[in-house]
């Protein structure tokens, strides 16, 4: 599956991956910082999200593939990945699988472990949109409302609608395969996967993504890592505190 991306800067190759129900676009910001630093940034749509195309597939094994036909596509040999949450996972996944086309691993808030589906009200809630004729953001926002409270979760949600040629909002990613596929959002990385590269594992100072219970399992699978707080950040790490974000992937990195 060719994924949708967004390229800037120049230098040595960057994959930014986002989180369930994210996009590329979650990152921009941050990409101009990386960009500036002297790296090639990419920011990929993952599939059934942003801009790239719908599937009935959807797990981090074919997640991964897609990933691994973006390096063959662009013609990238070596890189650093950094993934958030679900792409947290998927970038772990392809880090065990393709070891030689990385320089460093970087995982945002979320550990190799297998998590409950939690997203039951969020779906439920953008189901309804898509069931709705809207014509306003302000309407969406109404009917997330009624069973997401957090203002912060809500803008973020909303940045998956798109407007139609009728001038009607729909949304970008594919929420009927996400409910039939909760249960893969959740999925542990496989037991023998073991990934030996540099690898800095990103906790949220509020988030319990990743607990300290998660260190004797992050040890099973990678061999060489570290795992750093940021400071006044829940689970959204890169946009609650991208300066210390930034200067903290870039010392690991340098």
């Amino acid at each position: 599956m060719k994924l949708h991306s967004q390229i800037s800067g120049k230098g040595q190759p960057m994959v930014i991956l986002h989180g369930f129900l994210g996009m590329g676009d979650n990152w921009k910001t941050l990409s101009k910082a990386y960009a500036k630093a002297g790296f090639e940034v990419h920011l990929l749509d993952l599939r059934n999200h942003g801009k790239s195309p719908h599937s009935q597939d959807f797990n981090y094994e074919i997640m991964a593939k897609d990933v691994n036909e973006y390096f063959k596509d662009k013609g990238i040999k070596k890189a650093v990945l950094i993934g958030h949450s679900m792409g947290g996972k998927v970038a772990m996944y392809f880090a065990c699988q393709h070891p030689e086309l990385l320089t460093h691993l970087i995982v945002v808030d979320i550990s190799p472990r297998y998590y409950k589906p939690h997203h039951d009200d969020i779906l439920e809630r953008l189901k309804t949109l898509q069931q709705t004729k809207l014509t306003s953001r302000k309407e969406a926002d109404a009917i997330l409302k009624e069973k997401i409270n957090d203002n912060g979760v809500r803008m973020f949600l909303l940045k998956n609608l798109k407007r139609e040629k009728d001038n009607t909002l729909n949304l970008k990613p594919n929420i009927d395969v996400f409910i039939n596929n909760k249960e893969n959002i959740g999925q542990a990385l496989p037991q023998h996967f073991i990934y030996e590269g540099e690898t800095l594992f990103i906790k949220g100072e509020h988030s319990d993504y990743i607990s300290e219970g998660d260190k004797d399992l992050i040890n099973k699978h990678f061999r060489n890592f570290k795992i750093q707080t940021i400071s006044n950040t829940g689970h959204w790490v890169h946009a609650e505190n991208p300066k210390s974000f930034l200067s903290e992937t870039l010392k690991f990195i340098s």
